[in-house]
């Protein structure tokens, strides 16, 4: 079986070398995956976990927004580097290896991710909501809910460019969004570095630090940019060579998790600078209003039109990751209706019941970051495989520096157990 796969993706390499060398392939073409994937690292979880950090710490946790941008940098790519060699995406290649049992209790934990972060999108709709028309938490759930399942109307066959562009465009708006406070009030560049330097102060900026962790590396992002790279030209349109496909997914995936980094950055910064130890910020609806207060009323419906945008953009890209889960751990397409009714019904309740929904929030994005090691350990012991990927299997040094990436994430998340079983977060 092994030489079979080997052999097969060998041929792949000669035909595709063979294809890009007479018809080649601008780069524009290539771009626009790792942008639909970003989504997933400027959703309304970040907001409240940089916002927070922020308000709470100033720039302590700085070092820890950069660390986890470069970390996912790496990990994107390589989910992209495994869709784009294999054609297949990282639940599809679980599912083939798992037994039954192994591929239920998989999609177990990975629909809990999915439905924590669908928490956080859907939440932070329904503040985004209620700050610009004063709607009720729970109706405004509910419009996130039908609103972002008709984008997905748009996703796959041939209107999935049309999803892609619809995406970005929501990115665009959540960038506009949320760096707009720091034109008008810029930090200091001293006071943006000495956040660079890694520390904690408390066992609870430990919880914190988690929380932005799993904010920013998600780990639906990673199942599912494994299938946006092939998802990309799944209308019938030819694909670049693999050489091709990998070089461009490098420059897309740089840029847009620089844009998405450059976001995150700019929400804590701003908390840092403008809401640091100002009451009440410790709520996205908090925060918002001493915006108001501090930089203006224009900034505050920008800030809320951004978070609007996240919430839409990030629930549809969700649900999307959610089903493309299932089809390849359970061996079935669920209905997208199904996908979304699963993820959007908790999240109501939340709505209905919680009387602090940011703190809901947090504790998701909590819960993410122990779903991350459940993606990457995976994805490093296939992109690492001769079986799996032939002669474009990582080389040693690059496996080593994915293993580092992982200890890094995993030692902290079992820091952040222990600090919680123990009452000290």
């Amino acid at each position: 079986m092994t030489g079979s796969i080997v052999t097969d993706l060998e041929q792949q390499v000669r035909d595709d070398e063979t294809v890009g060398a007479e018809r080649p392939h601008a780069l524009t073409s290539i771009l626009g995956p790792a942008f639909v994937a970003a989504v997933a690292y400027v959703d309304p979880g970040n907001v409240a976990a940089n916002i927070t950090s922020g308000a709470r710490y100033g720039y302590l946790l700085v070092w820890v927004l950069v660390l986890a941008n470069a970390m996912s940098v790496l990990i994107q790519y390589q989910s992209a580097k495994l869709g784009i060699v294999t054609g297949k995406s990282l639940p599809q290649i679980l599912g083939e290896r798992l037994g039954k049992a192994g591929r239920i209790a998989f999609f177990v934990q990975a629909e809990i991710i999915a439905i924590a972060t669908d928490l956080a999108e859907v939440i932070g709709g329904a503040i985004a909501l209620n700050l610009l028309f004063g709607l009720p938490m729970f109706l405004g759930g509910c419009i996130i809910g039908v609103v972002s399942t008709g984008l997905l109307l748009f996703q796959g066959g041939k209107a999935h460019r049309v999803f892609e562009k619809m995406i970005i465009g929501l990115l665009l708006v959540i960038t506009f969004g949320f760096v707009a406070g720091l034109v008008i009030d810029p930090p200091s560049a001293g006071d943006v570095i000495s956040g660079l330097v890694p520390r904690f102060t408390t066992p609870d900026s430990v919880l914190m630090a988690s929380s932005i962790l799993g904010a920013t590396v998600m780990p639906h992002a990673i199942y599912l940019h494994s299938t946006l790279v092939n998802d990309h030209y799944s209308a019938g349109r030819e694909k670049p060579s693999i050489k091709r496909l990998l070089t461009g997914s490098k420059v897309d995936v740089v840029w847009a998790l620089l844009l998405a980094g450059t976001v995150n950055l700019a929400l804590l910064v701003l908390a840092a600078h403008s809401l640091f130890g100002v009451t009440g910020t410790d709520t996205i609806e908090g925060a918002q209003q001493a915006i108001v207060r501090i930089l203006g009323s224009g900034i505050g419906v920008v800030f809320s039109i951004g978070l609007l945008a996240s919430s839409l953009s990030s629930t549809a890209v969700g649900t999307y990751a959610g089903s493309q889960i299932a089809k390849g751990l359970l061996h079935y397409e669920l209905p997208m209706w199904l996908c979304r009714v699963i993820t959007l019904v908790p999240a109501l309740l939340v709505l209905w019941f919680s009387s602090n929904p940011t703190m809901a929030l947090i504790v998701g994005q909590v819960v993410l970051s122990l779903g991350i090691p459940f993606a990457i350990i995976p994805l490093m012991r296939y992109t690492r495989s001769a079986e799996i990927m032939g002669s474009w299997r990582d080389g040693l040094g690059k496996h080593l520096l994915c293993i580092a990436v992982g200890a890094v994430i995993i030692c902290l998340n079992v820091v952040l157990v222990y600090l919680t079983l123990t009452g000290q977060a």
